[in-house]
């Protein structure tokens, strides 16, 4: 048996005939419990030409408290400032994660901003989530050579509480995703099964943002820095890239975390090249997030439904919100949202097992 391994519970949303702002599907959604208790949804909408959207929708659940269907609210967000927008007329507010931020005291939203210079990581703020405030891109401090401005950056989140930063000072953790050139899938799926992996390129990333106290704690103009590569590709169901999922949960053995990974598909050519998307799972430190205490070896979802297989985009399952089902009183459940084929939105539970495996 795997373990935390996710076991579907339904296709959850699916794009809705006649609405021009799904007609290339609906994705990679948040999920965040409001200040009511109740779940809300933001899914990606995709409108044509891959003009995306953040919608806001409310989760229902069935008298066994299984979730089954969205109630859509309205959009979020949707393209309007100069780093959401492209000069072609394209633009994109896309891939959102949330977090409760304790420090600012504001459920922060994370989210890819397509725009002029390609995607970055743009943050927008919010008290109740159905109001939000656009925040701008992040910033980060120079890394040696690297300079993460400068790089295309996705599949960002948040730690909800303060952590230490590997120099101990109290600051605010962000996982994110820099794409390197050549180390998206499209490009190294066409190359040997044997290449050398760029431990900075094809990485999960930990970045900090350093707490003063005495001072009001905003991320505005905040700039990251202490970064650290939290985790390159090690296993084969990995081998071609990893990024990060859903925003990390505290649980009993650590934070725990849900990402994604990339492989080669069996049907793979160098002509016709083709890749899957799994899911997988870390358990961090509480303490010191920088340090993995359990590391998945095999995936724990894999694309097999044919709304996972055939889509938008094939061979995906691609987590992006996570809920820990304190509201039934499980807090070792946790459900996971997830993208279909880059089409539709699945969701999948998993329970936390009493004992940290030994990898």
């Amino acid at each position: 048996m795997i373990p935390f391994k996710l076991h579907r519970i339904c296709t959850l949303m699916t794009p809705e005939v006649g609405n021009e702002m799904e007609v290339e599907g609906v994705l990679n959604p948040a999920v965040a419990r409001g200040p009511d208790g109740e779940l809300y949804i933001f899914p990606r909408l995709v409108g044509k030409n891959n003009y995306s959207r953040i919608g806001i929708g409310r989760v229902k659940f069935n008298d066994d408290g299984e979730p089954f269907e969205v109630e859509r609210l309205g959009i979020a967000l949707e393209p309007k400032a100069d780093y959401e927008r492209r000069p072609d007329g394209g633009g994109g507010c896309e891939d959102p994660r949330i977090a409760y931020v304790q420090a600012v005291e504001h459920y922060i939203m994370t989210y890819t901003a397509y725009g002029p210079h390609g995607p970055r990581i743009a943050m927008a703020r919010s008290k109740d989530l159905f109001t939000w405030e656009r925040m701008g891109l992040v910033c980060f401090a120079l890394y040696k050579p690297l300079d993460f401005n400068n790089v295309d950056d996705k599949d960002a989140s948040f730690f909800p509480i303060n952590l230490p930063s590997p120099h101990n000072h109290n600051s605010i953790a962000m996982l994110h995703r820099p794409l390197f050139p050549d180390s998206i899938p499209e490009q190294t799926v066409k190359l040997d099964e044997d290449r050398d992996i760029d431990k900075h390129k094809e990485s999960i990333w930990i970045s900090y943002f350093n707490l003063k106290e005495g001072k009001n704690t905003s991320l505005e103009n905040a700039k990251f820095t202490s970064h650290h590569c939290l985790a390159h590709p090690v296993y084969p169901w990995e081998k071609l890239k990893i990024g990060g999922g859903a925003p990390p949960v505290l649980t009993k053995h650590g934070w725990l975390l849900i990402y994604h990974g990339v492989k080669k598909h069996d049907e793979c050519t160098k002509d016709a090249p083709k890749y899957t998307y799994s899911a997988g799972v870390m358990i961090l430190s509480e303490k010191e997030p920088q340090k993995i205490l359990y590391r998945s070896t095999e995936p724990i979802l894999t694309p097999e439904l044919d709304a996972e297989t055939i889509g938008t985009v094939g061979d995906v399952v691609f987590p992006t919100g996570t809920d820990r089902r304190d509201d039934i009183g499980k807090p070792n459940r946790i459900d996971v949202y997830y993208g279909m084929a880059d089409d539709r939105i699945g969701v999948a539970k998993m329970i936390i097992p009493d004992e940290l495996p030994e990898n």
